[in-house]
């Protein structure tokens, strides 16, 4: 290779200088040029905001993908400038493993047709989710990141090089100072008036991109708003989902709650009016004739009557009870003394005990 030898001595002997310079600084054997307090205040400036802009950043990276090898991988993919593959979020895949239980577990039973529901709802949320995670980080982390690895490196940049500009310059004073001679004189004068200049114009420069540290502000207010925005969406998407949910689940049969064995549907003293048949004979009547006696027997009140809608199909257990099928409007009403899980309820000219958890109660 092809070295320019005295370019390289120069960078050699400028570099030694500046580090010479720095060295007496430090020690306080040689002076050094002060940057005016406004200056020094945009310099804080930029320094804070970089710290905090990183630190946000980094955090919001967190909170948007919990996960440190999902993270790493996405940081690799854009390093690369390839397309992040879609992933499937947590809730979208609980969701999906509770459809597949549901399958196993019968679709028609409580516990299948609940998962079912719930597993929507999960994979709802999910994809709600990863809408939220794409919007946040297209309009709020990306413009963060720009500012990181665009602006920041730039102003990083020219910060460096106007250090070096004060360095060349303080020593170019340091030599006038020490020149003895008329010609040693004139000469270091004229590198002052040079390293003075460069270093004028390269403040300048650092100047003017601090300063636009103002409008950063400005950009990063508008992406927070966009991202408070997309945030407020989510929550609202997810509370809406989970009230339709608890509505649905309202209307499904308890399966935590035991129905006992179906009490009496009139009470002691309405039982104590009804005729007695007699024990045997082809006249008597049955336990089950009993019980249907009771139920026909039974006058709806006056008032207290409603309507509901049946939320399955339900086999009655014995004559006292009255089989259902989904969807239909049936007439309900309850007596004294009547088991609270249960109901009296009239179809036409059929009548009996119906689970209270198989209908929805109309107002």
């Amino acid at each position: 290779m092809d070295f320019n030898v005295k370019k390289l001595a120069s960078d050699a002997g400028v570099f030694f200088t500046r580090a010479v310079q720095f060295t007496e600084e430090k020690l306080g054997q040689a002076e050094k040029t002060e940057l005016d307090a406004h200056f020094e205040n945009l310099l804080t400036r930029a320094d804070c905001t970089k710290n905090w802009t990183e630190k946000i950043f980094r955090q919001t990276e967190v909170l948007l993908q919990p996960n440190p090898s999902a993270r790493i991988e996405e940081f690799l993919y854009e390093k690369l400038d390839r397309k992040i593959p879609s992933r499937t979020t947590n809730g979208e895949l609980l969701g999906q493993y509770m459809l597949e239980a549901a399958k196993d577990f019968g679709p028609g039973t409580p516990y299948g047709s609940t998962l079912i529901k719930v597993g929507e709802c999960q994979r709802r949320l999910g994809g709600a989710e990863r809408e939220f995670m794409q919007t946040s980080a297209l309009n709020f982390l990306t413009p963060l990141r720009n500012f990181l690895e665009g602006d920041w490196r730039t102003i990083s940049k020219e910060r460096r090089l106007l250090e070096n500009r004060r360095l060349d310059l303080d020593a170019c004073k340091t030599r006038l100072k020490k020149a003895k001679a008329a010609e040693a004189k004139a000469a270091a004068e004229h590198e002052l008036r040079v390293a003075q200049t460069e270093f004028d114009r390269q403040a300048e420069v650092t100047r003017l991109l601090l300063e636009g540290i103002s409008s950063t502000h400005v950009n990063h207010l508008r992406c927070l708003h966009e991202f408070v925005e997309a945030q407020a969406i989510y929550y609202r998407q997810c509370h809406q989902y989970m009230q339709d949910l608890q509505k649905e689940l309202g209307r499904y049969p308890n399966a935590f709650t035991v129905s006992p064995a179906p009490s009496s549907s009139v009470s002691v003293a309405t039982a104590a009016t009804l005729p007695v048949a007699p024990i045997g004979g082809a006249g008597s009547a049955n336990a089950s004739d009993a019980d249907t006696l009771k139920i026909e027997e039974v006058q709806p009140p006056a008032t207290g009557t409603r309507k509901a809608k049946v939320l399955y199909d339900y086999d009655a257990a014995d004559t006292s009870e009255m089989s259902l099928l989904a969807d239909e409007l049936i007439t309900v009403y309850t007596v004294p003394g009547m088991d609270p899980d249960w109901l009296i309820g009239e179809r036409g000219n059929q009548k009996g005990k119906v689970p209270v958890t198989y209908l929805e109660l109309l107002s």
